[in-house]
């Protein structure tokens, strides 16, 4: 049996880099066109090209998505962007629409999976885009656990599954609200994220109908066991920190159980760090039974973010013991912090001795962007994207 692929967003080069090397098999990506993340930076055909070259080194690979609902004016150089990014060396294309399929599998050989905008969920129609030639299916995310099961055992193909991230208030993302309320049309890439408004009516004058955002930490070990293929992330807009958090950690609750190794405690500090690094409450949604008013926001919602992200590594000195990075959020000589790295070391310390670019003693790291030195004693490998956290601020 082949080890479940771990699949991340991402939504720049940059991102692309640090998710594979926190642990990501695959990254799924949108270019310039035919994206649903049109506010996103998104890819070049230069970039795709560097991001399929740095996952092929890795042995790993790079999907894009052409996912977008399709109008007669998207069709009129779809064919030779298509063309163009199986020569960047994309793995696989993500795609919703019926004519873009068979052109794909009719004159490349390259992969096609199915988008979960086609809200797939029932094992007759991935019978059907099975003998289309389709190669995977991301199921509908409102599919229960029961049902991808039935799926898995009746239809042999690959499936894919939403484990983390954001949830639409409509059926797998099919909105229409963004369009009626904002004129930026979902289905094309330009979602106003309406569900996160608040509005006001007779009774209440901050009525919002969010879902919470999806975590499905715990149960990865049952979607192993049934079979699912592919555990996707959901988030081409967070930041490097979150993804290198959500990333990093799935990579370990995966290994871990595949190791025999997954214990109740280690689940705990998996599930503590997925909770904190979120400015949203999670729920399984659909997994379990039908989602209900305990999946959603309705009132008194709120969404703090914190400032654990103290800064990324540049480099590391280790005959100096010195640590260069750049600065996300204040910290202060006394608070304890940890260094966590790709390859999932942790390691905890109290700031003792901080000093800036020029090297002079410091108290406190107080400009976000500006680089700054840590001294840090450390047996282990500190490379380029190992990333600073608050654990405790001195003033607690």
């Amino acid at each position: 049996m082949n080890k479940i692929e771990l699949l991340s967003p991402a939504g720049d080069l940059e991102r692309l880099k640090v998710t594979l090397l926190y642990g990501a098999d695959a990254v799924y990506i949108g270019g310039e066109n035919y994206s649903l993340r049109a506010n996103a930076t998104n890819f070049s055909l230069d970039d795709i090209k560097k991001g399929c070259d740095f996952a092929h080194k890795l042995g790993k690979k790079v999907y894009l998505t052409l996912n977008i609902v399709f109008h007669n004016e998207d069709m009129k150089d779809v064919e030779s962007y298509i063309k163009n990014v199986v020569l960047c060396g994309i793995d696989a294309f993500i795609v919703s629409d019926p004519f873009i399929i068979s052109y794909i599998k009719n004159n490349f050989n390259v992969e096609v999976h199915l988008s979960t905008q086609n809200s797939t969920s029932n094992y007759k129609a991935i019978e059907f885009f099975k003998n289309e030639g389709i190669d995977r299916v991301v199921l509908a995310r409102e599919v229960s656990l029961l049902e991808m099961k039935e799926i898995i055992d009746k239809i042999k193909i690959d499936i894919e599954v939403f484990i983390h991230g954001a949830m639409c208030a409509c059926f797998s993302g099919r909105c229409a609200l963004s369009n009626y309320v904002t004129n930026r049309d979902a289905n094309r890439g330009g979602c106003a994220q309406i569900c996160r408004f608040s509005f006001e009516n007779e009774n209440c004058s901050d009525f919002t109908f969010a879902p919470k955002d999806n975590n499905l930490a715990n149960y990865i070990g049952k979607l192993i066991d049934i079979g699912v293929a592919s555990l996707k992330v959901e988030g081409r807009m967070r930041s490097i920190y979150y993804l290198a958090v959500v990333i990093g950690t799935y990579r370990e609750i995966i290994d871990n159980y595949y190791n025999n190794s997954l214990t109740d405690e280690l689940m705990n500090i998996f599930q503590a760090r997925l909770d904190r690094v979120a400015n949203r409450e999670t729920s399984t949604h659909f997994l379990l039974k039908d989602a209900d008013f305990t999946d959603q926001y309705y009132t008194g919602r709120s969404e703090v973010s914190n400032q654990d992200y103290l800064g990324q590594v540049i480099s590391y000195d280790k005959e100096r013991k010195l640590l260069k990075f750049y600065e996300r959020n204040y910290f202060e000589v006394g608070d304890r912090v940890e260094l966590f790295t790709p390859s999932g070391n942790h390691l905890e310390f109290n700031v003792e001795k901080l000093y800036d670019e020029e090297m002079n003693l410091i108290e406190v790291a107080r400009h976000p962007d500006n680089i700054y030195y840590l001294e840090v004693e450390s047996e282990f490998l500190i490379v380029e994207y190992s990333m600073l956290k608050m654990v405790k601020s001195k003033k607690n």
